[in-house]
């Protein structure tokens, strides 16, 4: 029977009314650049308030959009919130504006304000939360060894689409969602009362897969990070079933004393370094990473014991696992430049220091590195000591032009060679 062209037309227009009522799909999580602007990756890298002091000019200074006050520290210049950026659209370093973090329009701002404001499932993790939310299993408001040293973020749809952020500062982010903030503090860069907007910090973020999900949880239980799967503030467990039963199993010290190493969908390379695995962190990404040398910028303090030294040649140090591929050399950067205006990569308390922990190799493939650990501990003597007693992520992007853009970044002084 044919259908008059009336009805038909009826029943075509009734279809697209239809449709246009039912809610659109929600896009997948991705690394956002600002609102309107998804990528596979970014990386950013902000100043310490000696070199760079106080915001850009594009953005209102500290509207600590995700909660609290601006702070005693965010005045003159004790601080900074400027930085540069990268990502899988611009792999080369560029300038940003504005107050990194506290806007919609920085990348910082704009991925995180996806998972604080949205309904994703969400696991925060912090060695350095300060008791906001409070950790039962830890003494003090931080955590120690055996705990990782690991900060960020991993949020994903209920299909299991997911991304993460990786940062290094302290007491941020410690809340996934708006409607379980901080109670005792803000959640927003500038506007909490850790001051960890004085020295450098660095943040990556990377679009995952369902399969990337699952590595990624796999290697925070291996690092044995700080979370709590019980505490809605910091976790929200929902989406595929081996996706919740993965985070079931964070917030314990892990036994492990092998290393995870996974190949991203994106082809980073993922190492999550256990705390039972008693060897130099940047030692064992160069490792992992075929033995390639690699040049690191991380909280390094020349004046203590446990700062590791550069070393130049390969092999493996005492401190060692001899289950573990040989590394290759790796430099210390001490002081980096940007802008003919050069600052220092050094830890230390003050504003003239370097918190962010990043790296490139020097030889071999073109890797960008983005890691949770400082190059503290020893190469031989105590094993336990520093970072070497602690777990903690790398991730490892094969990028040639950003790898040579950060190399220009941390392209300094370097530390003293270790005696041989």
């Amino acid at each position: 029977m044919t259908v008059p062209t009336t009805l038909r037309r009826a029943g075509l227009a009734a279809a697209l009314m239809l449709s246009a009522l039912q809610p659109l799909a929600q896009a997948a999580p991705s690394p956002l650049l600002d609102a309107s602007h998804p990528v596979s990756w970014w990386f950013a890298f902000k100043f310490n308030a000696a070199s760079f002091p106080g915001c850009g000019t594009a953005a209102p200074v500290n509207s600590c959009q995700f909660g609290g006050s601006p702070q005693g520290y965010t005045s003159g210049s004790s601080y900074s919130q400027q930085y540069v950026y990268a990502s899988s659209s611009q792999p080369a370093l560029s300038q940003g504006g504005g107050c990194i973090g506290d806007t919609p329009a920085d990348p910082v701002g704009a991925t995180f304000k996806q998972i604080y404001n949205g309904t994703l499932n969400y696991v925060v993790w912090n060695d350095q939360f300060y008791d906001d939310p409070s950790i039962a299993s830890c003494s003090g408001n931080s955590c120690g060894a055996p705990w990782g040293h690991s900060k960020g973020v991993l949020a994903w749809d209920d299909q299991g689409n997911g991304v993460v952020m990786q940062v290094s500062t302290p007491s941020w982010p410690a809340s996934g969602s708006a409607q379980y903030p901080r109670t005792s503090d803000g959640n927003t860069l500038g506007c909490v009362q850790d001051n960890d907007v004085q020295v450098s910090q660095h943040f990556f973020s990377l679009k995952l897969s369902h399969a990337d999900v699952l590595s990624v949880l796999q290697g925070l239980a291996n690092a044995s990070v700080v979370t709590d799967v019980g505490n809605p503030q910091i976790v929200k467990n929902g989406g595929p079933a081996d996706i919740q039963a993965a985070v079931d199993q964070l917030g314990q010290k892990s036994d492990s004393a092998a290393p995870q190493v996974s190949k991203l969908s994106s082809g980073v390379t993922l190492i999550a370094k256990p705390s039972a695995l008693q060897v130099p962190p940047w030692q064992l990404v160069s490792a992992e990473l075929g033995g390639v040398a690699l040049r690191a910028a991380t909280w390094w303090e020349g004046s203590k014991s446990t700062a590791i030294p550069t070393t130049t040649k390969a092999g493996a140090p005492a401190c060692w696992d001899s289950s573990l591929p040989k590394p290759g050399p790796v430099a210390i950067a001490t002081s980096g430049s940007w802008g003919g205006k050069i600052f220092s990569l050094q830890g230390g308390l003050g504003k003239n220091f370097n918190h962010a922990k990043i790296g490139v190799s020097t030889s071999g493939a073109a890797y960008a590195i983005f890691g949770d650990m400082n190059q503290e501990g020893s190469l031989s003597g105590n094993c336990a000591s520093a970072q070497n007693g602690r777990g903690g992520l790398f991730f490892a992007l094969p990028n040639a032009a950003l790898a040579q853009s950060i190399a220009k970044l941390i392209g300094g002084s370097t530390a003293a060679a270790a005696a041989r």
